[in-house]
């Protein structure tokens, strides 16, 4: 583990992705979202 932070992104995304789990809704834009979350970690990061 880097100890590094998540982003404010990635925390955004995490969240509507649990929201998404839970009620089935926007799934698809959750996923959009924590996969551009992600992609912003690893340039940002090196991951």
């Amino acid at each position: 583990m880097s100890g590094e932070q998540p982003s404010h992104l990635q925390n955004k995304a995490s969240k509507a992705q649990s929201r998404a789990d839970r009620t089935g809704v926007g799934k698809a834009q959750a996923s959009k979202a924590q996969s551009e979350a992600d992609s912003a970690a690893v340039t940002k990061h090196g991951l």
